[in-house]
């Protein structure tokens, strides 16, 4: 009988196997305008972790999986850090941070919301979703 391991099984970048992190807020002043850029706001985070987690399914041990405390300290700052114009601009250094952290992350989905965003409409957020891969 064979064992097909998370990657073999798809957890590559197309299915399988996944980290989870959902509904990180972080505080940070993104945006074209120049009140966006003067004062801070909340934005949230979800990132999909394509890695192989097989090997800590097996052993139980955090050493054989990627720490997400990591990743999500690594995206919260990022998102507190440098400002950017575009929420696309912003995604994508989380996604290019996330990937350099880990080299068992094979792909990352990124999807960041702006929870205020700075229109005279009922708009609850606004947001993008982007994918990179290795």
């Amino acid at each position: 009988m064979t064992t097909l391991t998370g990657a073999a099984a798809g957890g590559g970048d197309g299915g399988g196997d996944r980290i989870q992190l959902r509904g990180l807020r972080v505080v940070g002043a993104h945006g074209v305008l120049p009140e966006e850029k003067a004062r801070a706001q909340p934005f949230e985070i979800d990132l999909d972790l394509a890695v192989d987690l097989a090997l800590a399914a097996g052993s139980d041990r955090l050493a054989d999986t990627v720490d997400y405390g990591e990743v999500a300290t690594l995206a919260a700052g990022v998102v507190a850090g440098r400002s950017f114009d575009l929420l696309e601009s912003l995604a994508g250094a989380v996604a290019e941070a996330t990937l350099a952290s880990d080299l068992r992350i094979t792909a990352v989905t990124v999807d960041l919301r702006k929870l205020r965003p700075p229109l005279a409409l009922d708009l609850g957020t606004v947001g993008v979703r982007i994918t990179r891969r290795r």
